[in-house]
């Protein structure tokens, strides 16, 4: 296979393009090169075939989704408490609205994977490593709440964005006077975590990987 890193890259920053706006069944080597405005032939040369470039897609998601690590930083020189986990939240959902195509090619991952053995074991192992991280840096940041709290903010989060990135009028005016979404993602966090929990000491709170549900 070639290999060029830029070129591959952009490859599959255009792969992620036709996957948002045309799902699974669009996503050929031909629109991919249409979409990166290369030569017809190109993206054969750099994937093995489709599960390949979904591959490649889903690491590729991994990076541009993740946090920036100078905010976590930021972040992280705040009081541990409650309000802190509902900053990580407001980090969550801007990520994922700014990269809403991106956000979108992740969910037709979601669903290409239930059609493709290979792709939903990978898949699998690739979301299931971002809630771990999670949880893992949950424990060792000192923030409130413990595993359970992650995963139902996970799983909350996830209705959230999915709603407000694909059907928004769904969620409008449903709370009267709950803004949508920051409204919501705290009404969230006030309702998975209703009593603040003391928070570790400082030498207990050095994690600072991928923050809070890198991805979801």
């Amino acid at each position: 296979m070639v290999s060029n890193p830029e070129r591959r890259a952009a490859l599959v920053d255009a792969g992620v393009e036709v996957l948002a706006r045309e799902g699974a069944r669009g996503l050929t080597f031909r629109a991919v090169d249409a979409e990166a405005g290369v030569p017809v032939g190109t993206a054969s040369n750099y994937f093995t075939g489709r599960a390949d470039l979904l591959r490649q897609i889903d690491t590729r998601l991994h990076v541009r989704l993740a946090p920036d690590p100078a905010v976590v930083a930021e972040l992280m020189t705040r009081p541990k408490d409650r309000s802190l986990v509902t900053s990580f939240m407001y980090d969550l959902m801007a990520r994922a609205t700014r990269d809403r195509t991106g956000y979108l090619a992740l969910m037709e991952l979601r669903l290409e994977a239930t059609r493709r053995p290979e792709l939903l074991a990978s898949y699998t192992k690739s979301v299931r490593g971002d809630l771990e991280e999670a949880m893992e840096f949950h424990r060792t940041a000192g923030l409130p709440g413990g595993d359970e709290s992650v995963a139902v903010l996970y799983l909350a989060m996830l209705g959230l964005l999915l709603e407000h990135l694909t059907l928004p009028g769904v969620l409008e005016g449903v709370l009267p006077g709950v803004g949508v979404p920051d409204g919501l993602v705290e009404r969230i966090v006030a309702t998975v975590l209703p009593e603040e929990v003391q928070a570790q000491g400082p030498d207990q709170a050095q994690g600072q990987g991928q923050g809070q549900e890198g991805r979801i």
